[in-house]
């Protein structure tokens, strides 16, 4: 059986189970999510954020859906309504991942070579 804690390298070299990278060869919007979310939980905070930046975000952000969903439940209030179907806030994190995304790629593309990324698709 194997533990979050015993790791050791396999996470950073397994593959991932991504549709969209096993057809391209390139990270998807949402790829290495996982992977830094299971390093938040190591405490390991510089590879969290090195795998995904939103990762420690949507920590942080479903902390807060475990506190705000049952004081909802119990109060039958609605606290944050205006904020979670906000068009404003929804655009704004559209555009600030797509902006990610395309800087994440230019990266990945400048360290790679043709060869690599087939590598990672399933044209091998």
């Amino acid at each position: 059986m194997i533990h979050l804690t015993e790791s050791g390298n396999h996470l950073e070299t397994a593959q991932s189970f991504c549709p969209f990278k096993m057809l391209t060869g390139m990270p998807c919007p949402g790829c290495g999510i996982t992977k830094s979310l299971v390093f938040l939980y190591e405490g390991d905070i510089y590879k969290s954020l090195y795998y995904h930046i939103f990762g420690l975000s949507t920590f942080v952000f479903c902390l807060g859906l475990l506190v705000l969903l049952p004081l909802e439940l119990s109060t039958g209030k609605e606290y944050f309504n205006s904020v979670f179907y906000s068009k404003k806030i929804g655009w704004t994190l559209a555009i600030t991942l797509i902006v990610y995304h395309f800087i994440r790629l230019c990266f990945f593309l400048a360290n790679h070579t043709y060869d690599e990324v087939m590598l990672q698709s399933i044209w091998r």
